[in-house]
């Protein structure tokens, strides 16, 4: 205003210039008599102005000149993110100051990563800091299957966990909730009820068929557990005692989760040889009930079925053209986590674990054992078989003296080698010694058949892992390396190397394809009133590093992480914030 009142655009460029300096009075010869009282005024703004602060930051953060992926699968756009109060206020050119400045010229933007099956509901507690999450880019945990923090009630006794030193008990979902936002935790933690909590709340460890009462009453907990913020149910229906439960059980129960508007997510009955009459049953309980149904790891894991991927994705094609809401998630690896103990017969587990150890013990038993594991029993999932009887695809992840090590050498170490052991009683023999479990990852699945999986558009990424550290009490046993790598191996192999996915399409099935399946309406797309929650990677280099043999190892290429509007990541260190929160269900989707 004032060089447009003193005419500096009319004047030479040198009085100009001298002006803008404040210099004018040291060379007077040189400025023009008729525009020396401006420069007096001008003199008074620039002295007034000498001890005042420099202008206010509009924002809390910029993120400027990045490569925009907003998560809706749309072409990606360059320009800023701006972030104040924990919210997105201005995408797009943002001319206002931000009191931290990115410049991610040659980055992405993209919504936090949200992982949509995670079984990190004690981890967290024990290290709040979610450091091989939130190192995927991962701001948003989404936790339970068969079991789940809660509810632990009447036969099934409350959890206690030292938490900053201070014993802590819940036996609600509502009470986990709670311990997690006092704990403090980097991500943000929602979370479905397991229908294991239930049964055994209900039936204790009894594999008796329940009655109509006994489900009533595991309605009733359901819909405390709904009250209390759960997402839906979730189910592990492979082993019991979610196998104890029938297809009529499952839908009766979600007619409750159907009454707040949740999901049913389940990790089917049988991945191998019954895949298709499992994939089947989950589709029923969602047209019985009415509920969203999402399918837990999508998998062929039988060797005698590999290849037949499409009529998997058939059956469900056929039952959303129905008018149901079925979807599936994957995670990016071709061997999954499971238990040695698996590969015990259902029957052998009723009564619990130290039943279970005495039929163990018994010479007798271990004969039908046997017979049942080679031979298969109607309805369940043999990991044994599903690999071809070969315990070389058996890797020990447990924290054991054989973590790390396949199954073909532990039983070549415990035999020394004789021929005429007999492998099944070394496993029995293997599992009473550590207990009754011995994690284990099972290479099971093809990559063919698990990228024809990954390609459908309902098909979104979840880890099915935990959140590990490469130091202190959560550097444990020997992980699947999908508890460090899942996030940027899609982002690294499938986008960048193999070009199966275009990059906002996997962002898209990492970011608002998870949000938008179990309702957190305010997450997972960069838009002006979200929150937020932003993962800033470089696509050039963002990879996984994790392997079987040597998991603990994070991950290339992801530069920043903020949780709720806190830098968590910041130039790939991570800050120590805990911004994270609960995400009760009820209030994410504006319902008390």
């Amino acid at each position: 205003m004032a060089a447009d009142v003193c005419g500096f655009d009319n004047r030479s460029n040198t009085a100009g210039f001298l002006l803008k300096l404040g210099l004018g009075d040291l060379f007077p010869e040189v400025v023009p008599m008729m525009i020396r009282p401006c420069l007096i005024l001008l003199g008074i703004g620039l002295f007034a102005g000498a001890g005042s602060t420099a202008i206010a930051a509009e924002f809390d953060i910029v993120i400027r000149h990045g490569r925009i992926v907003d998560g809706t699968g749309n072409p990606w756009f360059r320009g800023d993110v701006a972030i104040t109060n924990g919210h997105i206020t201005k995408l797009g050119q943002v001319a206002g100051k931000g009191d931290v400045e990115i410049d991610a010229t040659d980055l992405v933007v993209a919504p936090g990563f949200i992982d949509i099956h995670s079984h990190s509901d004690l981890k967290l507690l024990q290290d709040g800091h979610a450091q091989s999450k939130i190192r995927q880019g991962v701001t948003t945990e989404i936790l339970g299957e068969g079991n789940s923090a809660g509810p632990r009630k009447n036969q099934l006794s409350p959890r206690e966990f030292t938490v900053n030193g201070k014993t802590k008990s819940w036996s609600t979902l509502g009470g986990y909730f709670d311990v997690i936002d006092e704990a403090g935790v980097s991500v943000n933690v929602a979370s479905y009820v397991g229908l294991n909590n239930l049964w055994r709340s209900v039936m204790g460890e009894s594999f008796d068929a329940p009655t109509p009462e006994h489900i009533q009453a595991m309605k009733l907990l359901l819909d405390e557990a709904m009250q209390d913020g759960a997402l839906g149910l979730s189910s592990q229906v492979m082993m019991p005692p979610g196998s104890l439960a029938t297809t009529s059980q499952l839908a009766d129960l979600c007619t409750v989760v159907a009454k707040h508007g949740g999901i049913y997510s389940s990790h089917i009955r049988n991945e191998g040889d019954g895949i298709f009459a499992s994939v089947r049953e989950a589709i029923e309980v969602g047209r019985r009930s009415g509920v969203p149904v999402d399918i837990i790891h999508l998998k062929i894991a039988d060797q005698k079925f590999w290849g037949r991927m499409d009529e998997v994705v058939k059956l469900i094609e056929d039952a959303r053209t129905e008018g149901l809401n079925i979807q599936a998630n994957v995670y990016p690896y071709t061997r999954g986590n499971n238990n040695l103990v698996s590969i015990i017969p259902p029957w052998a587990h009723e009564g619990g674990r130290q039943k279970l150890l005495e039929r163990l013990r018994d010479q007798d038993t271990r004969s039908r054992l046997k017979r049942d594991i080679e031979n298969g029993v109607t309805g369940w999932y043999n990991h044994y078989t599903a690999v071809g009887r070969d315990w070389s695809r058996m890797l020990v992840s447990a924290n054991t003296s054989f973590r790390g090590l396949t199954m073909d050498r532990v039983m070549d170490f415990r035999t020394k080698g004789r021929k005429d052991a007999d492998l099944l009683d070394e496993l029995f023999d293997l599992l009473l010694e550590e207990g009754g479990s011995v994690s284990t990852v099972f290479a099971h699945h093809t990559e063919d058949d698990m990228n024809l999986a990954l390609l459908q558009p309902w098909c979104s990424v979840g880890s099915d892992g935990s959140a590990y550290a490469v130091e202190g009490p959560l550097r444990i046993g020997n992980p699947h390396p999908r508890n460090f790598g899942t996030f940027p191996r899609v982002l690294g192999v499938y986008v960048r190397e193999l070009g199966l996915l275009r990059l906002e399409d996997a962002v898209r099935k990492i970011t608002s394809l998870n949000a938008a399946k179990v309702g957190l309406h305010d997450r997972g797309i960069l838009r002006v009133g979200m929150a937020a929650d932003v993962t800033v990677f470089d696509p050039a280099t963002v990879l996984d590093q994790a392997t079987y043999t040597v998991p603990f190892q994070y991950n290339k290429g992801i530069q920043h992480v903020i949780v709720n509007g806190q830098f968590v990541l910041k130039d790939t260190d991570h800050t120590g914030n805990k911004p994270g929160r609960a995400l009760r269900f009820h209030s994410a989707v504006g319902a008390e």
